[in-house]
């Protein structure tokens, strides 16, 4: 079974490798129809793509260097995007040019339509996937599902506490873990993060009233300022002069209120500064959720997400 995983994570597979390590080797490959991966080393002034396959020089001509190109579906910059970069390809055919040298023709359209067939269009709402984060805007993340096909992580599905802009969370080439959150009519699909972050009560579990912990200031409002413990929680904290969002925070732990999804916290003290980033803590771990309920038992508010 092929392996259709996001763009850059084969490069260095040893079967990848071998598959290009002589001619015959790349040309066992194409007879096999094997997905193959290489850094493109540039794009022409025609936006074709010039591969590094070791061997030899590999050529995705600009029709076959993503599913959409042909059709005017997707731009251009799509090609120059990936330049330095790894790109996935099936070998077409192996040529000789006018100098006799050997080169290969490449598709990465191919690649993906297969990706699409035997992977991505098996996908449904609630499976979790592997993602890699490839781009990230104010409005949310966008990442590589499987063979540079995109699919976008709106913010408001990162985590449910709030943060100012996806970077907060990501970084470009980040491997993570996403639950598929909607698959529109033309297989376009949204993806979601927070169900896999733990409900309120598993991440108030960390914490125990009168403890004094790190925290990161998220909104200053009129009634108070919101401090992020975790991810998925975010407890209210009295009003103090002179804090601002993105600082960091030591804040004491004064009440924990299952019944009304509440922390009521003290800032000690508020600073800036920059730590080390964590890796994701997910509390879920399996393939596929049908539905996620946030909101601790007997809460007055529903929070959900629903997926079947």
């Amino acid at each position: 079974m092929q392996n259709y995983r996001p763009e850059g994570r084969i490069i260095c597979d040893r079967k990848n490798c071998g598959a290009m390590i002589s001619d015959s080797a790349l040309a066992e490959a194409m007879t096999r129809g094997m997905i193959l991966e290489a850094r493109a080393l540039l794009c022409d002034n025609e936006h074709n793509l010039h591969v590094d396959l070791g061997c030899m020089r590999g050529i995705i001509p600009k029709n076959e260097c993503a599913v959409g190109i042909k059709e005017g579906r997707v731009r251009d910059i799509a090609i120059l995007s990936r330049v330095s970069k790894s790109v996935c390809f099936k070998v077409l055919d192996i040529e000789t040019s006018a100098a006799g040298i050997p080169f290969a023709v490449l598709s990465r359209r191919a690649a993906q339509e297969e990706c699409i067939r035997e992977y991505i269009s098996k996908i449904q709402k609630g499976d979790v996937i592997d993602a890699v984060v490839t781009h990230l805007e104010q409005f949310g993340a966008f990442c590589d599902i499987g063979c540079g096909i995109s699919a976008l992580m709106p913010i408001d599905g990162i985590s449910v506490s709030r943060i100012p802009h996806p970077s907060a969370r990501f970084h470009v080439n980040q491997e993570i873990k996403a639950v598929v959150r909607n698959i529109d009519e033309e297989g376009r699909i949204t993806l979601s993060q927070k169900e896999l972050l733990g409900t309120w009560q598993e991440n108030a579990d960390m914490f125990r009233i009168g403890e004094t912990v790190p925290g990161i200031v998220r909104s200053v409002e009129s009634y108070g300022i919101f401090v992020e413990l975790t991810p998925n929680l975010a407890g209210l904290a009295e009003l103090t002069e002179g804090i601002r969002e993105g600082q960091q925070a030591g804040v004491f732990i004064k009440n924990i209120i299952p019944e009304k999804m509440k922390l009521k916290l003290i800032i000690v003290d508020s600073f800036d500064g920059e730590f080390p980033e964590k890796d994701i803590r997910y509390f879920y771990t399996g393939n596929h959720i049908d539905r996620f309920v946030y909101s601790p038992e007997g809460c007055e508010k529903l929070i959900e997400s629903v997926f079947d």
